[in-house]
Parts: structure tokens; C-alpha cells; sequence
């Protein structure tokens, strides 16, 4: 599939969401990644993107933007989440432990499980804070 949109500005709200998942679904589609690659990548860009809305600007009373961009490499397909909401760098969050995971539902903390699903569903995951943005990028290994 030639796609050439490699740039998307979306209002930063829930109905954005959609959007955000098609831009998604067919820069890994350009990419030639396989459906579960496609998912895991779509889950964890949902994940934040949700986070972003949600905490960093609805409950914060901001309004703004997300800026999603596609980078497709020969080795790789980057995602970049950019916004202007409260810093948050997800990577700070505690992660849930084996026995956390192991645990029945109605029992555990509330929090955390999709921020570990998005760093365990990609290559790798990386924030960044620049200029009084948050950056979040996602790579997936192409052909693996």
C-alpha cells in the first residue's frame, strides 16, 4: 500500500482515538508488518494516546493536539506521539511485577497494566520532553 501521509494533527479528545488507530494500522500496513505487530503497535499507541488525552489535557482543563508521525526505515517503523499537554514520562510508572500479573484481577492495584503493555508490545519505547512537548515514540523491527 503507497501511503504517502507520513504526518497527522488530531484534536486532542477521545473521538480523536479512531483516527489516531486507522493512521496506525496503515503506517504498519506501508511498513509491511504482519497483524500481530500491527496490533501490539496500535494497542500501545492507543494506550498512550488515551493517557494523553485523558490525563494530560482533559483532566488538566487544556486543550490542544496530538501530532502522530510514521518514519519508515529498511529495519524499522517509528511512531511519534508529540503534545503539549502535562508532562508524563511513562517510563517512571511502576511496573507490574510476575506476581502482580499472577494475581486475580478483583485483587490487584488499579494502574499501570496498559503502560506495561505498551512498553512489553513494542521494540522499543522512548519519551522525550522538548521545548514543553511530550514525545513518545514507538519503534517496531520490520521483517523479523
Amino acid at each position: 500500500m503507497d501511503n504517502p501521509l507520513t504526518r497527522l494533527n488530531v484534536t486532542a479528545n477521545l473521538d480523536s482515538l479512531s483516527i489516531i488507530g486507522q493512521f496506525i494500522v496503515d503506517a504498519a500496513e506501508c511498513a509491511g508488518l504482519d497483524k500481530r505487530k500491527t496490533y501490539n503497535l496500535r494497542l500501545a499507541v492507543d494506550e498512550i494516546a488515551t493517557n494523553i488525552i485523558m490525563h494530560g489535557h482533559e483532566e488538566a482543563g487544556l486543550t490542544g493536539d496530538i501530532e502522530i508521525s510514521k518514519e519508515i526505515h529498511d529495519d524499522a517503523l517509528i511512531i511519534t506521539l508529540e503534545d503539549s499537554g502535562i508532562a508524563f514520562d511513562p517510563r517512571t510508572m511502576d511496573m507490574p511485577t510476575e506476581e502482580d500479573l499472577s494475581t486475580p484481577l478483583e485483587d490487584r492495584a488499579i494502574g499501570g497494566l496498559g503502560i506495561y503493555l505498551t512498553i512489553n508490545g513494542v521494540d522499543r519505547f522512548d519519551y522525550e520532553r522538548v521545548n514543553n512537548h511530550n514525545r513518545n515514540i514507538f519503534e517496531v523491527k520490520r521483517g523479523e
